[in-house]
């Protein structure tokens, strides 16, 4: 049976498939793996746009491995195959929430961490740093649970499944929240003239600017004692199906067939952004529907680079007169202490820049990503870029002693693939 991801550009045809159950399914799995001289690798809901799930040997689908394992003030023990959005509300049920996290939902919990998903946040960084314990399956078969103090939980918790199967993870949690959600237009001059400003007044910064454009939309999400003021029906229909999905969509289409009217569409988009205030449960704020299919590249850059890495961008794309109806996102975390998050050892900005997936401009990738390795960023694992391992040990201090455990671990290479041969050394 074929896999194809999300994104519709990655694909692989596995030797088997198999939906375990149980811890001791997956077991049975790498030991069967390693047994016939194959390779194995459980896979998330293919929402990553590299090669990182694929696998010609054994393929793990994780459906059924779902669900809260366990529940104790706070900490929750969630299966590695629960998707984030049925994790939300469970979590909401039981009056919990995550303090942090993207907005897409459609992940699996280890699909999400192991790639190093985040959201934005001045204080609260992403889904790996929210980590209290992990289980996972080791080639030799043998399952480790490991938590803060040991080297491969650090290793481990964005580990692209190079260490093992990931099969529990183990959040630390807190009462449940509601968040000040604003959304506001302002001017990309604006942003870049008060960067620190909006990054440090805000528990949560996240941006989009429209190329051939000006204009911004910022959203600012802040913690607030309530009450609820959740948008109405009608206005959440409006902003997040209709204008951000469905009208998107038909001007992204529009676009395909007739580029020199992007930038047109780009200004209507723009002249469109108003600005609008809510209250509402943190999973709801934090989280967005995404239907138009995308392609993404996605740069960590150090915060203090930021700036210069948006006006480099804009003039890039200026002066390649390229036509890019997707927007620009910008999202900022602080340091992280995983050995392979983007964010490790360092406050990090993210930039992101996408194209609708039936016009991909690779050049245009090629271009950003020219600009963020000249500022030493780092690609997010899940999203394309050229990047080796010879470039990431530059960028990654702690690399060399990933690869150092791998070489221990797994040193018949049960877990590889093509990219993490490429990105980690074969």
């Amino acid at each position: 049976m074929a896999f194809v991801n999300w994104a519709r550009n990655q694909s692989g045809t596995p030797a088997e498939v198999r939906t375990p159950a149980s811890v001791e399914d997956v077991i049975r799995a790498v030991r069967d793996a390693a047994a016939s001289g194959r390779r194995v690798r459980m896979i998330g809901t293919g929402h990553s746009f590299t090669g990182v799930a694929l696998t010609d040997g054994i393929m793990l689908r994780p459906g059924a491995l779902t669900g809260i394992r366990s529940c104790a003030d706070d900490r929750v023990t969630v299966l590695a195959g629960t998707p984030l959005r049925a994790l939300n509300e469970l979590l909401a049920e039981r009056g919990l929430a995550l303090a942090n996290m993207g907005d897409i939902t459609e992940q699996t919990v280890a699909g999400a961490i192991q790639t190093g998903t985040h959201g934005t946040g001045r204080d609260s960084g992403g889904l790996a740093d929210q980590v209290a314990e992990l289980e996972l399956v080791l080639a030799d078969g043998s399952v480790a649970t490991v938590s803060p103090g040991e080297e491969l939980f650090d290793a481990a918790r964005v580990g692209l499944g190079a260490l093992g199967v990931l099969t529990a993870v183990t959040f630390r949690v807190e009462p449940a929240f509601l968040l000040h959600n604003r959304r506001r237009k302002l001017t990309l001059g604006e942003i870049l003239g008060s960067l620190d400003e909006l990054t440090s007044a805000n528990g949560h910064l996240d941006f989009f600017w429209l190329p051939h454009t000006d204009a911004c939309l910022v959203k600012t999400n802040n913690r607030s004692p309530g009450p609820a003021r959740p948008p109405g029906a009608l206005r959440h229909w409006l902003d997040n199906v209709f204008l951000e999905n469905t009208v998107f969509g038909a001007a992204c289409a529009l676009g395909a067939r007739l580029p020199s009217l992007i930038p047109r569409i780009n200004a209507v988009s723009a002249a469109a952004l108003g600005d609008s205030e809510s209250v509402d449960a943190s999973y709801k704020v934090f989280t967005a529907r995404r239907d138009v299919r995308f392609l993404e590249m996605e740069y960590a850059v150090p915060r203090e680079r930021l700036a210069q890495a948006l006006r480099e961008t804009r003039d890039l794309v200026e002066r390649m007169d390229w036509r890019i109806t997707f927007p620009v996102e910008v999202r900022v975390t602080p340091p992280s202490d995983a050995w392979l998050s983007t964010a490790y050892g360092r406050a990090s900005a993210y930039v992101a820049c996408h194209i609708y997936r039936p016009t991909p401009n690779p050049a245009y990738f090629e271009g950003v990503e020219e600009i963020m390795t000249r500022l030493d960023g780092r690609p997010h694992w899940g999203k394309l870029h050229t990047r080796d391992a010879a470039y990431l040990g530059k960028v990654y201090p702690r690399l060399a002693d990933f690869q150092a455990l791998r070489d221990r671990l797994d040193p018949a290479r049960l877990f590889t693939n093509d990219y993490l041969d490429k990105v980690l050394g074969p």
